[in-house]
């Protein structure tokens, strides 16, 4: 079967992938089945599996998309504020608010690590990595405060009233040397 660390370059692997996002993107992470897929698409089913070998290989290939896009989107943080973690939370906020269903996928499993282009995963970390001397594990800490804080909202967890800019400030500031 196709190995979609490969099949992804062709047109068509793009183009499932593409139908994919905006399945995952429009309809959430129970809609995006092969089927519906296919359909989608206009294409049978079996055709899929000439490109991906399942289910898990789109996902991970969703995954994929959604690591460059958020290490475009902090790597442009950081270039227009450097040093300033607040920025780069912002940033991270703002994408997977603006992304809810692909963020939700790509972060709620284990990551595909083994099937993800080279380098990637530490490509999207690395802003966070180079804040101002942040020590690997504060930048762990300062991820998981922002991932917290994502999932809470996109979950409706916050009161109503909640002053969510000022929460975000505060672990900005809790773990800005």
């Amino acid at each position: 079967m196709a190995d979609s660390r490969h099949s992804a370059h062709s047109p068509r692997a793009r183009q499932i992938v593409g139908a994919a996002r905006e399945l995952l993107e429009k309809e959430g992470a129970d809609a995006l089945t092969m089927r519906h897929l296919a359909d989608r698409i206009g294409i049978k089913a079996p055709s899929l599996y000439k490109h991906f070998r399942d289910k898990a290989a789109v996902e991970a290939e969703l995954t994929a998309l959604m690591l460059a896009e958020l290490a475009e989107t902090l790597e442009a943080a950081e270039a227009e504020a450097p040093g300033s973690l607040a920025a780069l939370l912002g940033a991270y906020r703002a994408y997977a608010l603006e992304h809810p269903n692909l963020y939700r996928l790509s972060t709620q499993k284990p990551l595909p690590r083994g099937v993800l282009p080279p380098g990637l995963e530490d490509r999207a970390a690395a802003p966070l990595f180079r804040h101002v001397r942040m020590d690997e594990h504060t930048a762990r800490a300062a991820w998981a405060f922002a991932h917290g804080m994502v999932v809470l909202e996109l979950d409706g967890r916050f009161p109503d009233d909640s002053d969510l800019a000022a929460a975000w400030r505060t672990g900005a500031d809790a773990f800005s040397p």
